[in-house]
């Protein structure tokens, strides 16, 4: 009787260490609300208190890209679409987050008629790439692109969904229309990114260089183009809009993606990738930026992806759910650093070598804003690989605070400083670096880490 008592009792212990061994590992709600108070401060104190509204332009319209590392302006202060647009949908949605700040609202208006009444070609329809501070366009740059477009209609549509302006609406409207008139492929779906003034497909002669992408199709205008979609349908539920955006989520996630989980990255106009794995190791490195494993890229289109089947309202749609997650695994495997944390910028898959190769080990700024995002999602989306996830989620968000946000003078460095060290003094904005990646992160974060349903 002893030993039957003894062996039961011994059985509820082993359970019950076991359980504390699980529970260990498992977030809580107290850890959860933590990281995102951590992350609300951050977002506040450490990136839009810095940018804005000192960033808006006050004397020529639009905001001021160009700073140094302390945030004091510098450069002419050249405007591009894309840049403009982002600091537009930025404060569009942080006016809705914190509606008693009143100044991202006048921000986001003000951007938009910057957008407007400046970067839109009111001959010949589209937005123009860049213009200088004042508001001309530069023409010798004047090759429209559909990446560019598409960041102009995400913006329009924030901007309505937050003021209700049905004027950026319509221009909204007016720029997917003006795609689809030249932009998209009706036959090979998709497409084409680099467009002339008319806003028709600019063809790849033979004269090209080798190491330029014109006249290409690509995943990061069609990955764009995806986001830009499913904000606009959030709040024109148009039926073109809703065919043009699975079309694209059909093609990211079932063309553009490889096997292995990585996305392509250039293709021919008939979806022919473009690769130069049969080159020697010095001609693929010389088109590395046509034909590299881009591990951010993958990370971020991995929730681009989710988040469109869920505008789209796709029941059960495990297709997308299975193919987003092989590109977060494919990545953590293969572009992860185990031991400082953090995505590495690229790799390649060399034929005369096994696996991956890290062709590029620094850590760019947008990848890891991106990876924060996606990683949580996946926690929370698959329970039994939920520690793992987790687990990166927050030495990712170690990592940054350590080697990514500029906790003196604001913002977050273009680069690890744990590879990049040189970075601390380089320009903290310009037209491609804003605050849109860190903002969407860090605010699709706190939103996630409070729900309820998510905390275990």
């Amino acid at each position: 009787m002893l030993l039957k008592k003894w062996n039961h009792f011994r059985s509820g212990l082993h359970t019950t260490f076991i359980l504390f061994l699980i529970l260990s590992w498992i977030p809580n709600n107290d850890e959860r609300i933590r990281i995102a108070a951590e992350m609300e401060n951050s977002l506040q104190r450490e990136l839009l208190d810095k940018w804005y509204p000192q960033s808006m332009d006050t004397l020529y319209g639009g905001f001021i890209t160009t700073f140094a590392h302390d945030f004091t302006s510098t450069g002419p202060q050249d405007k591009m679409i894309v840049s403009q647009a982002r600091h537009t949908w930025t404060n569009a949605k942080a006016s809705k987050l914190y509606p008693t700040v009143r100044y991202y609202k006048t921000a986001a208006q003000h951007g938009f008629r910057f957008l407007k009444d400046f970067m839109w070609d009111k001959d010949h329809g589209g937005f123009y790439t860049l213009v200088n501070r004042q508001g001309t366009v530069i023409m010798n740059d004047s090759i429209k692109t559909a990446y560019g477009n598409a960041f102009g209609i995400y913006a329009l549509s924030a901007y309505y969904s937050a003021s209700g302006d049905t004027s950026a609406l319509n221009l909204a409207k007016e720029s997917f229309q003006w795609l689809e008139k030249g932009s998209h492929d009706s036959q090979r779906r998709g497409y084409y990114q680099h467009l002339n003034r008319a806003g028709l497909p600019v063809k790849r002669q033979n004269s090209v260089s080798s190491t330029s992408d014109l006249g290409y199709k690509d995943q990061n205008s069609s990955i764009h183009l995806l986001e830009a979609f499913t904000e606009l349908y959030s709040v024109w539920p148009d039926p073109l809009v809703r065919t043009r955006l699975q079309e694209m989520l059909e093609l990211i996630r079932d063309t553009i993606t490889s096997q292995k989980g990585y996305l392509v990255l250039f293709f021919e106009p008939d979806w022919k990738p473009v690769s130069f794995i049969d080159s020697s190791e010095t001609t693929i490195l010389q088109h590395r930026n046509l034909d590299h494993v881009s591990f951010g890229h993958d990370v971020e289109t991995a929730f681009l992806m989710l988040e469109a089947s869920h505008a789209l309202g796709i029941q059960n749609d495990t297709k997308t759910l299975t193919i987003a997650k092989r590109m977060v695994d494919h990545a953590l495997q293969n572009g992860w650093d185990h031991k400082t944390g953090g995505f590495y910028d690229e790799g390649y898959y060399f034929k005369n070598k096994t696996g991956i190769s890290i062709i590029k080990e620094t850590k760019n700024w947008w990848a890891q804003a991106e990876g924060l995002n996606t990683l949580l999602l996946m926690a929370d989306l698959f329970p039994k690989d939920r520690m793992q996830y987790f687990q990166k989620f927050k030495l990712l968000w170690q990592y940054a605070q350590t080697y990514l946000i500029d906790h003196e003078y604001g913002d977050w460095y273009e680069g690890g400083l744990d590879k990049q060290p040189e970075k601390k003094k380089a320009l903290k904005g310009h037209i491609w670096k804003a605050t849109y990646h860190q903002y969407r992160a860090l605010a699709n974060c706190i939103q996630q880490l409070r729900k309820p349903e998510t905390i275990h």
